[in-house]
């Protein structure tokens, strides 16, 4: 027998919206999404730039449904096609939205984060400080005055101070966004989790090998790109990605001596990659020079840069 969780008939009202988390290039913005929707789908690094697109992360619980939209980390140099077309991703976000998350490291303020900060006064919807890496303040008693600080910059609609890292205060912000989403029906299923296909995803786990493995020994000309997604007969999903980079220098790092650096790559990749799937997975990476792909705006559309703006 099927128990009847809404015995009196009631009308269950239900709540969604949209939700764009924005700051500058390192502030810990995809390390929260992960943690405010309970799943990794935005890769992270200790590197800035890490996320290069728009993605979408939807977390439905307790009659709410909230649309995160992570973004590029805004910055004012603009030295590179790439740049500029992570800032207008970025800048793209801030249209149809109901709430933005203001991630800000709580260590320092940059010029980066007065950029931001001056797109966000245009912004009619609430604004939401989240000032992360709480932390790492060994002197404890420096926070508050770093707070105070900060507020006086505008008159955000609330101030959390949090650790996305270590999931401090996180549970806490989502309630608090909740409060801003408006009646409606929910936007996508409840099952839906993210807007990017499993084909992106496989890419972006690959390209975070790469940063975390590299280190400071690859710039972030690099990018990836995957040429073959499909089941074999025996259900493995075979997959061939490409790594773009612009010089010959940096496909000889990249591979490594006899090629055991993407060997690691590929190792740490297919295991994440299985998991993603929840499949059996036979992946193969090759390394190619595309000399000034990142300059470029048509090829940068070829690689699939400019699809979501």
């Amino acid at each position: 027998m099927t128990e009847d969780l809404n015995p009196d008939n009631k009308e269950v009202t239900t709540h969604s919206g949209m939700v764009a988390i924005v700051g500058r290039p390192n502030v810990g913005k995809s390390t929260l999404l992960n943690h405010l929707i309970e799943q990794k789908i935005s890769i992270t690094s200790r590197k800035p730039q890490t996320t290069r697109h728009q993605i979408m992360g939807v977390d439905t619980r307790d009659g709410y449904q909230i649309i995160f939209v992570d973004t590029p980390g805004l910055h004012k140099k603009e030295a590179r096609a790439i740049n500029r077309y992570m800032n207008r991703a970025a800048y793209s976000a801030l249209a149809g939205i109901d709430a933005v998350v203001f991630v800000v490291d709580g260590m320092q303020w940059t010029d980066d984060d007065d950029l931001v900060l001056e797109k966000l006064r245009s912004s009619s919807c609430p604004t939401v400080l989240a000032i992360n890496k709480i932390d790492k303040f060994r002197e404890k008693e420096k926070l508050l005055p770093y707070i105070e600080q900060v507020s006086k910059k505008m008159n955000f609609d609330a101030i959390f101070p949090l650790s996305a890292l270590r999931n401090i205060n996180v549970k806490e912000l989502r309630q608090k966004l909740q409060g801003y989403l408006p009646n409606g029906d929910f936007i996508v299923s409840e099952d839906y989790l993210t807007d990017k296909s499993e084909r992106f995803l496989t890419a972006e786990i690959i390209r975070e090998k790469i940063m975390r493995t590299m280190g400071d020994e690859l710039p972030y000309s690099m990018t990836v790109s995957i040429e073959r997604f499909k089941p074999n007969l025996r259900g493995v999903v075979e997959i061939n990605a490409v790594v773009y980079v612009e010089r010959s220098g940096q496909k000889r790092i990249l591979i490594g001596s006899q090629g055991k650096k993407l060997k690691q790559i590929g190792k740490a990749a297919r295991e994440d990659i299985e998991i993603l799937l929840d499949n059996k997975v036979f992946l193969e990476i090759w390394v190619k020079i595309k000399s000034g792909w990142a300059d470029d705006e048509r090829t940068l559309r070829n690689l699939g840069y400019d699809s979501e703006t």
